[in-house]
């Protein structure tokens, strides 16, 4: 017989992987309805959750069985007489043990914490680096988020590390409002300028970890790929995020990877390539 459950969530993506969670279905067990895509508003203002119905076949739940005849009730037996308690006896008294020292219980220490990663690169004050400070300064003023910038350079580009509390109002759903505090900075700082400089912000190592994490994702694919062997399309990404996926995948035998759709819903399709082993 067939089931359905809706599941929401900020995008229809993350709302049908939370669905599949649930049901401890695979993504080819269901029959996906879109009921409501979302939106993602502005710097996380002005979002609305997506909203899915998944359809799924569950087995025909057996009938239930009839209940058991209650037993017989049997008369209660008479009560006993009761016996009078025997008299406790006298126990013996203990004998004196020798005192013996016992060291003094030592609370755990708790463990530190792993500091903040360093930013990359040298400290530079130049005309780029106060440019940023200004700029994301004010930005954080307007959002009412207590942040601040500190900037390095690593060869041709300007690393910004946002410090400060809180740090996950910044970073948003997927680094979706660190995209865009990274893409606003570069339009601030570049304007009216000759030679363009390259900025790349980070809070709290979220990019590192992000890498990771689509390093995970896009093996795990790829195993399915070559076991099934049939092409798998991943959720929609940024330029970037597609890039780590395809880097990942370069040398991986058996798939190959390319990108389709246009953005921002641009996907990456992990392909079973029998040429490429």
């Amino acid at each position: 017989m067939l089931k359905y459950m809706e599941f929401t969530a900020k995008t229809e993506d993350e709302a049908i992987a939370k669905g599949l969670a649930h049901l401890g279905l695979d993504r080819d067990d269901v029959s996906v309805e879109i009921l409501d895509r979302g939106r993602t508003g502005f710097l996380g203002i002005g979002s609305v959750p997506a909203k899915v119905k998944l359809t799924y076949e569950a087995p025909d739940e057996p009938a239930p069985e009839p209940a058991p005849p209650a037993p017989e009730k049997k008369p209660a037996p008479a009560p006993k007489a009761e016996r009078p308690a025997p008299r406790p006896q006298p126990k013996p008294a203990p004998k004196p043990q020798p005192k013996q020292d016992r060291p003094a219980f030592k609370a755990e220490e708790p463990a530190p914490s792993k500091p903040a990663p360093a930013p990359r690169g040298e400290a530079v004050e130049d005309d780029v680096s106060a440019a940023i400070v200004r700029f994301q300064t004010g930005l954080f003023q307007h959002m009412g988020v207590e942040a601040r910038p500190v900037v390095t350079r690593e060869g041709d580009t300007y690393q910004v590390v946002l410090e400060g509390e809180n740090m996950g109002a910044l970073i948003g759903h997927r680094g979706e409002t660190l995209d865009a505090i990274q893409q606003l900075t570069g339009y601030a700082v570049n304007k009216g300028r000759s030679h363009r400089v390259r900025i790349h912000v980070d809070a709290e190592g979220y990019r590192a970890r992000r890498e990771e994490s689509l390093d995970r994702l896009a093996r795990k694919t790829a195993g399915k790929v070559v076991k099934y062997r049939r092409n798998i399309t991943l959720e929609a990404m940024n330029a970037y995020e597609r890039h780590v996926i395809h880097t990942a995948l370069q040398d991986y035998p058996g798939v190959s990877t390319f990108s389709t759709g246009t953005e921002p819903n641009r996907r990456t399709v992990v392909a079973y390539d029998p040429n490429k082993q």
